[in-house]
């Protein structure tokens, strides 16, 4: 009997990593500068946040100096069926899909396969000849115009990596007549195919001129297209065959198979309004392979993913990226001339490179961090930051998006002040 293909790499993985097994060897956080009393009040944070049923569940996870100091387990992985969080928990990780994505594509870059500079209707002729389109506002009359205008230049794959392609979401900005295109084009749907997303995409106007603005959209879903094309294979085995199976990251792809259901984490009902959060269907095969917000994962998972870029893209002898290629990844890609846009997410004291908001500056942000820490989360509460100056990397995982930036900013202050030395 044939294993189909994907599936037999999972089983490999699993066989040679171990569903039990740490993510990354443990040591002691004494040993790595880290204080566990200190820790302690971490733990306590999270339980809190639990029975005060701000949360559901969390899982979090802390290397330093690439060891494992501080692994736990919190409240529910369902709380409507009384099960309990565990650390090999499975999550919906949203837009923690986007620094995966981005390194494949820079995966491609070492290869040759794939230029920054070059137009993305190199790979998708879609996309060549865009056209912005802009609301005109008339004060006078209270009215607004909505014109049709050509772009000075094309998007480049260097614009889908920093969000500067002048595609956009839609969900986090005052509506546009360009957003409500996207939501008449059904673009929030998972029932598409990847190379039908992205045509459809490419038939509406962009809302700023390419290299002008940054915009946070739909630029890493148009990246893995790019990575089919230039690779020949389907995103979801590009991922699996050069990332996932080389890390060993046995937990992570475009769905959860069955055998791995019962450790689905899920959102809890909301006390004020009534309402359980309504996040994607991983339990079917994806048809749609965002690279956008399509992955689970678990927090040990990720944390090899990450320990792999803090490491200067190499783990346990499997070499993903070269270090040169980290380090430029990791630099600010914007500058001064780019825009920020209505809602810059990665904040002050930060810019953007390839993938990952990067520090700028100590100070400017509520959020304690140094200069060239590099992060980014996800939709449904997952978040996860990377140090180099510290030889620090958290993970957060749960599955609670109303109050995703409270705990995110929480975790850091309470990272921060567990090191003392």
């Amino acid at each position: 009997m044939r294993i189909p293909l994907l599936p037999m790499l999972a089983l490999l993985v699993a066989v040679a990593f171990g569903a039990q097994a740490q993510p990354l060897p443990e040591g002691l956080p004494e040993d790595a500068g880290m204080s566990t009393q200190r820790l302690e009040r971490l733990s306590a944070t999270m339980q809190r946040a639990v029975d005060e049923q701000q949360i559901p569940g969390a899982v979090v996870m802390i290397a330093r100096e690439g060891r494992l100091v501080y692994s736990g387990a919190f409240g529910w992985r369902d709380k409507q069926r009384n099960a309990q969080m565990a650390e090999d928990s499975i999550f919906r990780i949203y837009s923690m899909t986007k620094p995966v994505v981005s390194v494949a594509a820079m995966m491609l870059v070492e290869e040759g396969r794939i230029g920054l500079h070059e137009p993305v209707s190199k790979y998708i002729p879609e996309f060549k000849d865009a056209k912005i389109g802009t609301d005109l506002a008339d004060q006078r009359t209270d009215t607004s115009t909505f014109t049709v205008t050509e772009a000075t230049r094309p998007i480049t794959v260097q614009d889908l990596l920093r969000h500067t392609s002048g595609l956009t979401y839609g969900a986090f900005t005052q509506k546009t007549t360009v957003q409500e295109m996207y939501k008449r084009a059904g673009l929030w749907s998972q029932k598409w195919v990847l190379e039908d997303f992205v045509r459809t995409l490419a038939r509406i106007p962009l809302q700023y001129e390419p290299g002008t603005v940054w915009e946070y959209g739909h630029s890493t879903d148009v990246l893995g297209r790019v990575v089919e094309v230039a690779s020949g294979m389907p995103l979801d085995r590009f991922l699996a065959e050069r990332i996932f199976v080389p890390l060993r990251m046995a937990d992570t792809g475009f769905h959860s198979p069955a055998d791995k259901h019962e450790r689905l984490a899920e959102p809890m009902q909301d006390a004020a309004t009534g309402r359980t959060p309504e996040l994607i269907d991983v339990r079917q095969p994806a048809t749609f392979f965002a690279g956008g917000h399509g992955l689970v994962s678990t927090a040990g998972d990720y944390l090899r993913f990450s320990q792999m870029l803090a490491n200067g893209g190499a783990l346990d002898g499997v070499r993903i990226l070269g270090p040169r290629t980290v380090q430029y990844m990791v630099a600010d890609h914007l500058g001064s001339d780019i825009g920020r846009g209505t809602n810059y997410l990665p904040g002050p004291g930060y810019g953007f490179g390839l993938g990952f908001a990067t520090r700028l500056a100590t100070g400017e942000s509520n959020w304690p961090g140094t200069v060239g820490e590099f992060f980014w989360g996800g939709y449904a509460g997952t978040y996860f930051w990377i140090d180099p100056q510290e030889a620090l990397i958290a993970v957060l995982m749960t599955q609670e998006s109303a109050r995703r930036q409270h705990y995110r900013v929480m975790l850091r202050n309470l990272v921060y002040q567990a090191i003392i030395e």
